[in-house]
């Protein structure tokens, strides 16, 4: 297991141990809420290649979310959003052709403070924060000897609705925009005979579906 996966276990059963060990006579408000869902994270890419022009083409990626809120009263929460994706990568339509990019890993925490519409068993909510955006596990792919990704800070706007089962249990699903770009630098001497550099916009849309608890 790589040792980014494991940190975030570390820290999700760190949280859980910590909000099953709170005072349950503690009549404050502050309330743990645990989300896992399913999540498509779909990249609107676009991308400002140096040298040989071109554009970005990242793909799509199906992946497992885990997210953890805490309330400060019954309106107003903030979120911390764990999840990681692989992306295939190419630069397309560039004077040397398509070019395979391989795949890299991304790791974007997101912190978003949110509004939550109660009343009812659904409870819609809309949110905004900013993202720090890791990559690692770079496959240069058949063209590049190495590729390099900077990391990225960026915003994040999100919109969900929580479906209540009972007082604890409830279903949900959540649209999130992360603003994220990064710079990129493509050493292809051994094909190109040229290091390329290029601005690159992910912007991805990321949907979810799943399943929480409130503790």
């Amino acid at each position: 297991m790589r040792k980014i996966e494991i940190f975030m276990m570390v820290v999700f059963f760190g949280i859980i141990h910590s909000a099953l060990a709170q005072d349950p006579s503690d009549d404050t408000f502050g309330k743990w809420q645990f989300r896992l869902r399913g999540i498509v994270v779909a990249p609107d890419e676009s991308a400002d290649i140096e040298t040989i022009g071109g554009d970005a083409s990242i793909a799509t990626a199906v992946v497992p979310e885990l997210d953890i809120s805490y309330f400060f009263d019954e309106n107003w929460s903030l979120e911390l959003i764990l999840a990681t994706a692989r992306h295939d990568v190419e630069a397309v339509g560039t004077t040397a052709g398509d070019l395979d990019l391989g795949r890299v890993w991304l790791l974007p925490p997101t912190l978003t403070g949110q509004y939550h519409f109660t009343g009812g068993n659904f409870v819609p909510y809309v949110g905004a924060g900013v993202n720090l955006t890791f990559f690692y596990g770079v496959d240069e792919g058949p063209v590049a000897d190495d590729v390099q990704y900077d990391t990225s800070l960026g915003f994040a706007l999100q919109g969900g609705l929580d479906y209540m089962l009972n007082d604890k249990w409830f279903l949900n699903i959540d649209i999130k925009r992360l603003f994220l770009s990064t710079d990129v630098t493509v050493d292809a001497t051994s094909a190109l005979n040229a290091t390329v550099d290029a601005d690159v916009d992910i912007n991805p849309w990321i949907i979810g579906f799943g399943v929480g608890i409130k503790l």
